[in-house]
């Protein structure tokens, strides 16, 4: 994708800083992380005139896969924005067209593409209760899909605690640091905005927000929404080779020199492997030729919607890169598997991530946690649990399809961190079919069946101890064609 030299680390604090004042940006957070990105220089190549009807489906308009260390990977913009929004009122019609004429605005104003914003709009349940009935009338009871595996549930159902955060649900679960109770948000929308220039992404939001009656530098007149939006969380992903590295160096962190150089994720192991997502259509309502897991049909309203579940996720990097406590040996296991561990790393195995950053992203069968859990073939013969093959027990279809595109990152702030400091996370979200999908994925992740019939030891169960999910919420993702405010201009027959 012609990005950045992955081994360039020359950014230095004080570079950051100068660049910064030239900018005249003050030193928050967001302006050091996009000086700290620098410029992101991406393939040429030709994109369709029409837009998508599954929203998030960018591949098109996105560079190429490029291979790194013998691993096909594709990154996305640098910067991904995710605003949760309260509304105010139950919108009319009016509120519908304005919001409509809004988005098409932003799209006619910026490319769709890295270099310009690419924006995705989220309805939470609280949305859908407003609409006539509810999420129990005839409105959404007929146009919402249902699971084929029960007739009774809607694809769209709430978020709940996974079996490892820390919730009332499920007592005696801490965390070594971050003991943070999960909250199940209940926000009206999500709005998630991309581009590789983070200032794009505030452009955008002053203009449709906040009424900066400017959009890329010219004036047009800020759509006139009479108070319906709130804010309510405002989180700043990023997601490039070397960010976190260079984050960590400018803020001074203790474990910054474990941070694989080379790694576009905190935790040192790319994740933007091409096998570990599966094509758009595949996670909408109606499905694909690999799976179909709800009522949907072609020409339905909803029928390239899908579920964009969103969670919010502290990283306990301090006790993940322990010296010696976890070697490189140890991580690359709790991220991918033990049987066969994907590598042993360097002869240092601290320094710069104690190994490779790119590793491939094997499907071996539902069955391979199992055998991590069970011992069976595994790195000096321990029971342990891969994150990966954890997920993999429900993640993938029949023909071994993923049924989920990842769409996670980096962030760095003091959202949620009881002390304000800002702290490593991770900002996750997914698009699936269904919300019961991503519900038993997440369980799988944590395996904890697996866990108690092998006797796996709780510090050898994956990622689970290193994260603490702080909220967490589900948003249904409608097509573009309806995605200002859906199922609204049907309500008028439904009161």
């Amino acid at each position: 994708m012609g990005l950045d030299n992955p081994l360039d680390r020359t950014v230095s604090r004080r570079t950051v800083l100068k660049a910064a004042a030239a900018t005249g940006l003050a030193l928050s957070a967001p302006a050091i992380l996009d000086a700290l990105a620098g410029p992101t220089n991406r393939l040429a190549h030709t994109s369709p005139n029409v837009l998508p009807d599954i929203q998030f489906d960018i591949g098109a308009f996105i560079a190429p896969a490029q291979t790194i260390s013998g691993v096909p990977v594709r990154f996305g913009p640098v910067f991904t924005r995710f605003v949760t929004l309260a509304l105010s009122r139950t919108p009319n019609e009016s509120d519908q067209e304005t919001f409509g004429d809004a988005l098409d605005t932003i799209e006619s104003r910026y490319p769709f593409s890295p270099q310009g914003v690419f924006t995705f709009v989220g309805y939470g349940i609280p949305y859908f209760k407003r609409l006539p009935g509810g999420m129990k009338g005839a409105l959404v009871q007929r146009h919402v899909p249902r699971l084929r595996s029960d007739l009774n549930r809607l694809a769209l159902e709430e978020a709940v605690p996974s079996p490892t955060d820390v919730s009332p649900s499920n007592p005696g679960i801490t965390k070594q640091t971050f003991t943070i109770p999960v909250v199940i948000e209940h926000n009206d929308m999500l709005l998630t905005l991309r581009s590789d220039v983070l200032a794009h992404t505030d452009d955008v939001l002053d203009w449709l927000l906040k009424g900066s009656n400017r959009l890329n530098g010219r004036a047009i007149g800020s759509p006139d929404f009479r108070g319906l939006f709130r804010v309510t969380s405002n989180r700043v992903m990023f997601q490039k080779i070397g960010l976190p590295r260079k984050v960590a160096d400018a803020n001074h962190l203790a474990f910054a020199s474990r941070v694989n150089h080379q790694s576009p994720m905190w935790m040192g192991f790319a994740d933007q492997q091409t096998d570990g997502s599966g094509p758009p259509a595949i996670t909408t309502f109606q499905g694909n030729s690999s799976a179909r897991l709800t009522t949907a049909r072609p020409g339905d309203y909803l029928a390239d919607g899908a579920i964009q579940h969103l969670s919010h996720v502290i990283q306990d990097l301090d006790q993940f890169y322990s010296v010696p406590d976890e070697p490189f040996t140890e991580r690359v296991q709790y991220a991918f598997r033990s049987d066969p561990i994907p590598s042993i790393g360097n002869k240092d195995q601290f320094k710069n991530g104690g190994g490779p950053a790119f590793l491939k992203n094997l499907f071996l069968g539902t069955n391979d946690a199992f055998k991590n859990a069970a011992g069976i073939n595994t790195f000096e013969g321990k029971h342990r649990m891969g994150h990966l093959p954890a997920l993999q027990r429900s993640s993938r279809a029949a023909d071994g399809t993923p049924i989920h595109i990842r769409m996670d990152g980096p962030g760095f702030d003091s959202l949620d961190i009881p002390n304000k400091s800002n702290q490593p996370k991770l900002q996750f979200t997914v698009f699936v079919p269904t919300a019961d999908f991503f519900t038993r994925m997440r369980r799988n992740q944590a395996s904890l069946d697996l866990v108690k019939a092998h006797g796996v030891a709780s510090d050898d169960n994956g990622l689970e101890r290193f994260i603490t999910a702080t909220r967490r919420q589900n948003f249904l993702v409608p097509p573009r064609s309806h995605r200002s405010f859906p199922l609204l201009e049907l309500s008028r027959d439904h009161h």
